[in-house]
């Protein structure tokens, strides 16, 4: 029997989470090796430092009610979040772009791509955000901000002239102190209006109408 393309995405992503289950362990052992240092990405080379399933399901919802397209997102990892879009613009006939620093991230995100199928809807950039984004001048309907999170804000300053009435911000980890930062300089532009979802780990920009 053929599994339809959104059986065989959410498999994989079961999959995933399966194998996410110790990724506190991860976290901590990272964490552990910034007691005398600043943390750095490389840190968490083997952590999912992934979005939460209700997350996921909450962005193919805000994707298919809004018919979204044009998607990039800050912050591979292992491709989670990722697969969690492309479940969504496989109904809109969308895209994704997608970053990340680390290669060895980005090469299981790859093959995690693969495994479920989507390889055709994820263009997958690997290295620094400021440099593999620095080009992009398509439209953006979906602007995913879960990476490093000292780079908000210049990736958001960056994209912005890509965006549009109808662009979504969706930014991860609003309660950390740096995306906090962040967010009270966009709060301050009169041009947007932010929205605080899943208790206040998220916060969506929109554009005032």
């Amino acid at each position: 029997m053929i599994t339809s393309p959104q059986n065989q995405i959410k498999t994989t992503i079961s999959e995933l989470f399966e194998d996410s289950k110790y990724d506190m362990l991860k976290m901590m052992k990272g964490a552990a090796k910034s007691i005398f240092r600043r943390m750095q990405p490389l840190d968490f080379k083997d952590a999912y430092l992934s979005i939460s399933k209700e997350q996921g399901q909450g962005l193919i919802k805000l994707i298919k009610d809004n018919k979204l397209k044009n998607i990039v997102e800050f912050g591979t990892s292992f491709g989670i979040s990722t697969l969690f879009l492309a479940q969504g613009v496989i109904e809109t006939g969308g895209h994704i772009i997608t970053t990340e620093l680390i290669d060895s991230k980005a090469q299981k995100a790859i093959d995690n791509f693969k495994k479920a199928r989507v390889s055709d809807l994820i263009d997958v950039r690997i290295g620094d955000a400021m440099e593999t984004l620095k080009n992009h001048d398509d439209p953006i309907d979906l602007l995913l901000l879960d990476g490093w999170k000292d780079l908000y804000l210049p990736i958001f300053q960056m994209l912005e002239s890509n965006f549009h009435s109808n662009t979504f911000i969706y930014v991860d980890n609003a309660e950390m102190a740096e995306t906090k930062a962040f967010i009270n300089v966009i709060r301050q532009n009169s041009k947007y209006q932010l929205k605080y979802q899943f208790g206040g780990k998220v916060v969506l920009i929109t554009i005032k109408k």
